[in-house]
């Protein structure tokens, strides 16, 4: 300042009030930018940035969702083909030529794989990922309506399938499925189910080779496919997929968004956004210890239990308290409009009015009260009238 350097924390140090440091509102505040969201420092307060999740908001925890219909699909090209959204959708699958001379350089050790749906038919594609070799990877729902899980990595002559047959996941309730991929080691979990983890054969670092697309609800691929996928495609997904991503990618906010990325997408059909694939509990619940509305006598290790589709203890003994507390103001306030009534009803009895004359306590007789009230009383009283009984 005015050519000179000036140490500001050392005046801090020595100044009441101040202290040296500035933490910022997200070393405080940025615990509220969920599901990976990003909080930016701000001169007054701070947002959260939602770009790179598969949630919008102002905390990042809406879930960005859309409505299939029965022959809608949506593909995200990993590498460009085009000049826009029409070219890429045009030209679904390169020629065997344009696919030599064109294979982008993205081959992946691991893969972060998460997203949520709800359907009432099986089977059907959930999600698909092609690549222009004979790798894949797909999320399925088999003809039984459990949840099944492909990969095919490695040149290998047949997928390794995982199948989720404790749980029907075609009945019309929102799901969540996380997968995590490092090598040949996968890490599942469907809704808040303990993750369940499973090692694939061949070698430590088993890689996705030269990956081509994403697909959503229907794969529509030219040349060789899995014949079991092929089947799978027909009538094709009808439901809700919701908070859809890739690693970083997100290819159904960017298609509901028109992100830097939209240039990649192609859809078939019109996308409606909804959130009827979004899963209730997006958010791990608070645990019994730092629960404040946690009752005591509720046993602490059933509220810890995975989600099964029922409510858990505390949920019904809070529920029985606010229908408790209503019935009590409703009892409290028929009491009060009884005792109301009663007291209107009741106001007169033990009283009676007289037609007496005012004044008659401090008059010297019942005439003298009667003419002091009444000015027109002009009548005389003779003492000479008066009667006497003896």
């Amino acid at each position: 300042m005015n050519g000179l350097t000036l140490d500001l924390e050392e005046r801090a140090k020595v100044t009441p009030g101040v202290k040296p440091g500035c933490s910022g509102h997200c070393t405080s505040y940025g615990i509220h930018c969920k599901n990976g969201g990003k909080c930016v420092e701000k001169y007054n307060g701070y947002s959260c940035d939602c770009s790179q999740t598969a949630y919008d908001g102002p905390f990042c925890r809406k879930d960005v969702g859309a409505f299939f219909e029965e022959g809608m699909w949506l593909r995200y090209n990993f590498s460009f083909v085009g000049n826009n959204v029409k070219d890429s959708g045009s030209r679904t699958l390169l020629s065997s030529k344009e696919s030599e001379n064109s294979v982008p350089d993205l081959t992946l050790n691991k893969e972060e794989i998460s997203f949520s749906f709800s359907t009432s038919k099986a089977p059907c594609i959930l999600l698909y990922i092609s690549s222009y070799s004979q790798d894949y990877m797909a999320v399925l729902v088999n003809p039984s309506g459990n949840l099944q899980v492909r990969y095919k990595l490695g040149g290998a002559k047949e997928p390794y399938n995982i199948n989720v047959d404790h749980r029907n996941v075609s009945n019309g309730q929102p799901h969540s499925v996380n997968i995590t991929r490092v090598g040949k080691d996968i890490v599942l979990q469907l809704d808040l189910y303990p993750p369940v983890s499973y090692t694939m054969p061949g070698p430590s670092s088993l890689q996705f080779s030269s990956l081509k697309s994403l697909f959503l609800a229907k794969v529509i691929e030219l040349g060789k496919i899995d014949p079991e996928i092929h089947k799978y495609n027909t009538p094709g997904f009808s439901g809700c997929l919701s908070r859809v991503q890739f690693n970083q990618i997100t290819p159904l906010k960017a298609a509901l968004r028109q992100t830097n990325i939209s240039s990649r997408i192609y859809t078939e059909g019109e996308l409606v956004e909804s959130n009827c694939g979004a899963n209730p509990q997006t958010i791990q619940p608070m645990s019994s210890a730092t629960d404040p509305w946690h009752p005591d006598s509720v046993d602490s290790k059933s509220a810890d239990l995975p989600y099964n589709g029922q409510v858990i203890g505390s949920g019904v003994n809070r529920n029985s308290a606010i229908i408790g507390g209503i019935i009590a103001v409703v009892i409290f306030t028929i009491l009060c409009t009884l005792v109301f009534l009663i007291r209107y009803m009741f106001r007169h009895k033990g009283t009676y009015h007289t037609n007496e004359a005012k004044g008659a306590e401090s008059a010297e007789s019942a005439d003298a009260a009667i003419m002091n009230n009444d000015p027109n009383f002009t009548e005389t009283i003779d003492e000479s009238k008066k009667e006497w009984l003896i």
